[in-house]
């Protein structure tokens, strides 16, 4: 499975993609969880809903030989959806605790619904540096912050394990 078959098929299912990052080699997350990957960052356009999109994402990741066993478990696809405009999903107070949700128990917890913009979005730069090339102004609608000053704010180590392929 490459980076370039997974964006086809994105296509093949009727996302428009207005942009694509670069590809990086990232380090795997969480550390020991499988080999290293390849991140990038698309900018889509759709009419359907958010859920919608992310139902189609977990369809592809699933085509491709995805198996949803382990949470941060060993993937050969993981296909995100981070962010969707300024909209906050399911509401600010449901953002608001996952977002505050303590390191330990993130491992232990999974959201049953859609949380947008991901609530770890801020802290990994395996996800804001491929985004820094399609939406580097992007507004966290939250935490007020561009997606290059999140940059900015991340472990400098962090942002240089983040390469460009």
């Amino acid at each position: 499975m490459t980076l370039e078959q997974s964006l086809r098929a994105m296509i093949d299912v009727g996302l428009m993609i207005r942009a694509t990052s670069r590809f990086f080699a990232t380090p795997c997350f969480p550390a020991g969880a499988g080999p290293d990957y390849v991140n990038a960052a698309v900018l889509i356009e759709t009419d359907l809903t958010p859920q919608a999109v992310l139902d189609l994402l977990h369809r592809i990741e699933h085509e491709f030989g995805r198996a949803r066993a382990q949470r941060w478990g060993m993937r050969t696809l993981d296909l995100d959806l981070v962010c969707w405009g300024n909209l906050v999903l399911p509401d600010h107070a449901e953002y608001h605790w996952w977002l505050t949700l303590p390191p330990e128990d993130q491992v232990k917890s999974a959201p049953d619904q859609l949380i947008l913009p991901h609530p770890r979005l801020q802290d990994r730069a395996f996800v804001l540096v491929p985004m820094a090339d399609v939406a580097p102004d992007w507004r966290h609608p939250v935490l007020g912050q561009s997606v290059t000053q999140m940059v900015a704010e991340l472990p400098p180590a962090d942002v240089a394990a983040v390469t460009p392929l």
